[in-house]
């Protein structure tokens, strides 16, 4: 069988605002409701041309992972031009940083950083 990552749905107390989080990180255009994705009242959907499909949807009593946790579900990796300002921009969006390293020898700074967004989901900026 060979079958291909539809989107990813992350699960929050409001999707209209996370996708609107990620737009801004991102790009893209958002779209609640989605028919194409089946996600109805209560979701939104981010689509950029050039990247995955990220899709968000209301839930109530949501409780945001815990960075470092052995149950954490999962990371987005996000890759940028410019880390000292995307680390200001995330910021001043609502996300909470986290952690950073590498150590791989970047000579501006750490490699890497991870934030927690607006809904707590972790991400990590890395360089291009």
């Amino acid at each position: 069988m060979s079958g291909r990552l539809r989107c990813v749905v992350l699960d929050c107390p409001d999707s209209l605002e996370l996708a609107g989080f990620y737009r801004e990180v991102l790009g893209g255009e958002v779209t609640a409701p989605d028919p194409g994705l089946a996600v109805g009242a209560g979701s939104a959907v981010l689509r950029d041309a050039d990247g995955p499909v990220l899709a968000f949807q209301d839930v109530a009593d949501h409780r945001p992972p815990v960075w470092g946790a052995p149950e954490q579900q999962f990371l987005l990796d996000i890759r940028v031009e410019d880390p000292a300002a995307a680390h200001e921009t995330v910021l001043a969006l609502g996300a909470v940083a986290l952690g950073e390293g590498g150590g791989d020898g970047a000579p501006d700074g750490p490699s890497w950083r991870v934030y927690a967004d607006p809904a707590g989901h972790p991400f990590r900026l890395m360089g291009a």
